[in-house]
């Protein structure tokens, strides 16, 4: 009777436990022999596949050695069906999660390196996983035996109503995915809307754009909102960008000397302040005869839009100190009074 006992129950025990340090240790070779493999290649995509195949490899091996264990048990053969096919659901739904997982890896290897339309943000790497996930769920019906034709069906029919329950979500969704593949906007671009708020775009999902504002608070702006406003992408159509500075000097300065001085400061801001672009020649423009001096705009250039602080900050410093070297003026506000005028009023 303990002899029945023990082969009834612990022999599937054994055998489970058996199979499955076996198969993990073929596991723990098999994984030692790849990671020498990848490290020898210049190409991440190998290294993509090894770190995604680690865990589903392992809950793998479990399902087999459970499949093992039970075919040799003393259950019902309804039981053993029914344990089985548990077995298979999960297999298929850990499948699916390897797929949606390496697809979403992949598109943003790729998005990161070729010219596609499709930038990796939350919203497609969200419609990769949905897509992947209602094929892996069509199959795991199919194999339970539940008829797909008539549940597409009802999804269709049931689809409308949904569809018009949830406008705003999906104007939402659309008004996102329009922007995504428009590249109006990416992740990474500091951008400015027209009602003041300005940022770098952190990511763009199925409901809302999170923008990054310079204080390093987060804007949650509605894609469809965002999609309708006027918006001004300092990214676009590259980050460069000019930088204008505002400066005024006496009626009485030699004009080719205050070109000359201004030009040598702002060559030196581009050399030397972080954000400059050294390769850039700057230059002024002369405008305005203005009440009290004559105006013009210094024409610097910044990497980026952030930049633009930094070098307005170190040139108006620089050229203030040089125009007190050079004996140029900055004149004060000035307003006369004719008091003659006035009395004979």
């Amino acid at each position: 009777m303990n002899l029945e006992y023990m082969l009834k129950w612990v022999m599937p025990v054994v055998v489970f436990v058996v199979t499955t340090i076996i198969l993990l240790f073929v596991r723990k070779i098999v994984f030692w022999r790849l990671k020498k493999w990848t490290q020898r290649t210049k190409t991440e995509i190998d290294d993509i596949l090894v770190s995604s195949l680690k865990f589903p490899i392992f809950l793998w091996a479990i399902i087999i050695s459970l499949s093992i264990a039970i075919s040799i048990s003393s259950l019902s053969p309804k039981a053993v069906m029914v344990v089985n096919k548990g077995l298979l659901v999960l297999g298929i739904f850990s499948i699916t999660i390897v797929v949606a997982n390496l697809g979403v890896k992949f598109f943003i290897y790729y998005s990161q390196r070729s010219k596609i339309n499709l930038p990796a943000t939350s919203l497609t790497q969200n419609l990769i996983k949905l897509f992947v996930f209602l094929i892996g769920v069509l199959i795991i019906l199919n194999s339970l035996g539940v008829s797909i034709t008539p549940l597409l069906t009802t999804l269709g029919i049931g689809g409308l109503a949904v569809a018009l329950a949830l406008q705003d979500t999906l104007s939402n969704l659309f008004a996102g995915f329009y922007m995504t593949l428009a590249k109006q906007i990416k992740v990474g671009d500091f951008i400015r809307l027209e009602t003041g708020e300005e940022g770098y775009v952190v990511d763009i999902g199925w409901r809302a754009t999170r923008v990054r504002m310079l204080p390093n608070n987060v804007v949650l702006i509605p894609n469809n909102k965002l999609a309708q406003s006027i918006i001004t992408n300092y990214y676009q159509p590259q980050p460069e960008l000019a930088v204008l500075v505002q400066v005024g000097v006496h009626y009485d300065s030699d004009l080719e000397h205050v070109e000359k001085v201004t030009i040598e400061v702002a060559k030196e801001v581009m050399r030397e302040v972080p954000g400059g672009v050294p390769e850039f020649e700057p230059f002024i423009r002369y405008h305005t005869f203005g009440d009290f001096s004559i105006n013009f705009t210094v024409i610097l250039r910044a990497k980026e839009f952030v930049d633009n602080y930094l070098i307005k900050h170190e040139f108006i410093k620089r050229l203030h100190k040089r125009y007190q070297e050079e004996g140029i003026v900055i004149p004060y506000p000035i307003r006369a009074l004719n008091f003659d005028q006035e009395k004979k009023k």
